[in-house]
């Protein structure tokens, strides 16, 4: 049963969205007013991530560019991390296992920490100290020979994520609901541009990381490390300071507020069914790759056309999604995403290979790609209106680690059902089946939640 402090969030989360809803509401209406023919083209262009770009302030535009850096420098190391860990300092499989997972839940399941931390000390010394442990973890990582040295460095690249991630993107919603309040680009534009800003940083630290291996390990990891510096440098000067808005408060004021907010834990245990769907891109999608062509040398083409397709389209998918309301928005980003796994179930016991056997899988990914750039702008956008506008470094942290435990969990149960089922036939169908069940199981919860959105 709801408590009081539950029913204060819940109705102060309510008001707060539907203020909003009404402004966008109101704006649209404006926008509908506009004539066509040349009017028309602005209007899309106005919607162009460039354009998105420039009308975002100072501060906006540097913490989405800086969620960018983050990923350009970590996507340079940590997809030839466990090439280095078997080739070059002959670790066997299970200890890389090992350190991989170390890194996994430094960073995944220490995001409440961090997120705590920036509610209580502020934004800006968070996000700095983040970048100051990721560039000596990049920097272990260069010089690492034993694998203490190489767990140990493994951690703090992991936990400086779990420090500035939450800050970063809470900063983000601060930041964003003020210039939405003023007139400016809506908070779900915003994070629609974030997510737009991730994807080249994904795009791209692995092609420059590869071209920097042609050298070696090492001098990937420096340059990573650079990129952490000059992050710093920006930030020290640019990021605007302040006190922690809880700093007088407890460590567990912040925890509690959270998990008492019900509503919210739903909400994150919902969303955690897309991160496990997001996941399968690098476990159900290789091995349906390996079937349809012999082999995984093509799989890079599909996170690059994951990638193209996120930045060329998601600010016109977020235009269209703003027409309607939340609780509209979110389930169908999950139907989409549930579709996506249906398809290369339905086409897997037809044995197709080739060209042709690689087209479900291209499918796979679009509509993958197509139902996270549906959602999940939206749902980072609730994230505040749902905590009432208070402790958003403690509200994303906490989503943030309830995703990673979903990621484990699913993950254990879907490579649990590849072990399990046939691999041929329909029973090659029964993975991809699972993995649908994830998102389909977020709609119900999310419909829980939706109930009490505009």
């Amino acid at each position: 049963m709801a408590t009081n402090s539950d029913r204060l969030t819940y109705c102060a989360a309510r008001s707060h969205i539907e203020a909003r809803y009404r402004r966008r509401k109101r704006k649209r209406r404006q926008e509908c007013g506009v004539t066509a023919g040349a009017d028309e083209r602005q209007r899309g262009w106005r919607w162009s991530f460039i354009n998105e770009m420039s009308r975002a302030t100072p501060t906006i535009r540097l913490l989405v560019l800086t969620q960018l850096t983050f990923n350009l420098g970590f996507f340079m190391v940590l997809p030839y991390l466990s090439v280095h860990l078997t080739g070059d300092l002959g670790l066997g499989a299970a200890m890389v296992g090992v350190v991989l997972g170390i890194r996994t839940f430094s960073q995944q399941g220490l995001f409440f920490v961090g997120g705590t931390l920036a509610d209580r000390f502020g934004i800006k010394p968070v996000v700095l100290t983040g970048c100051a442990i990721r560039v000596l973890g990049f920097i272990g990582l260069a010089f690492a020979d034993s694998l203490i040295a190489v767990a140990a460095a493994t951690v703090a690249v992991g936990f400086a994520a779990a420090l500035f991630s939450p800050a970063v993107e809470s900063a983000i919603a601060i930041e964003a609901g003020k210039g939405e309040s003023a007139g400016g680009p809506t908070r779900v534009q915003t994070f629609a541009l974030l997510s737009v800003c991730n994807q080249i940083g994904s795009f791209f630290g692995p092609l420059l990381g590869s071209l920097l291996l042609l050298a070696d390990f090492r001098l990937a990891c420096l340059v990573a490390a650079a990129i952490f510096v000059v992050v710093i440098a920006a930030h020290a000067v640019w990021l605007p300071g302040g006190p922690g808005p809880h700093r007088g408060e407890s460590w567990l004021a912040g925890w509690r507020d959270v998990v008492r907010n019900r509503v919210f834990v739903l909400f994150a245990l919902a969303m955690s069914a897309q991160l496990v769907a997001y996941n399968q891109l690098y476990l159900l999608l290789p091995l349906e790759v390996e079937r349809a062509w012999g082999s995984q040398t093509v799989l890079g083409w599909f996170f690059a056309i994951s990638a193209v397709f996120v930045v060329t389209a998601q600010m016109s998918v977020t235009r269209v999604a703003a027409r309607f309301s939340p609780r509209v928005v979110l389930p169908v980003g999950f139907v989409v995403v549930a579709v996506s796994f249906v398809v290369v179930a339905v086409s897997t016991p037809l044995g197709m290979s080739g060209l042709i056997g690689l087209v479900p899988a291209g499918v796979f990914v679009l509509l993958l790609a197509l139902g996270q750039m549906i959602a999940l702008p939206q749902a980072r956008d609730l994230v505040p209106l749902l905590a009432a506008e208070r402790r958003l470094g403690s509200y994303y942290g906490f989503m943030a680690s309830v995703g990673g435990i979903g990621v484990l969990v699913g993950s254990v149960i879907i490579g649990a059902v590849i072990d399990a089922a046939p691999e041929t036939g329909w029973g090659a169908s029964v993975p991809w089946c699972v993995a649908a069940a994830f998102p389909i199981a977020g709609i119900v919860g999310l419909r829980i939640v939706s109930a009490r959105l505009p």
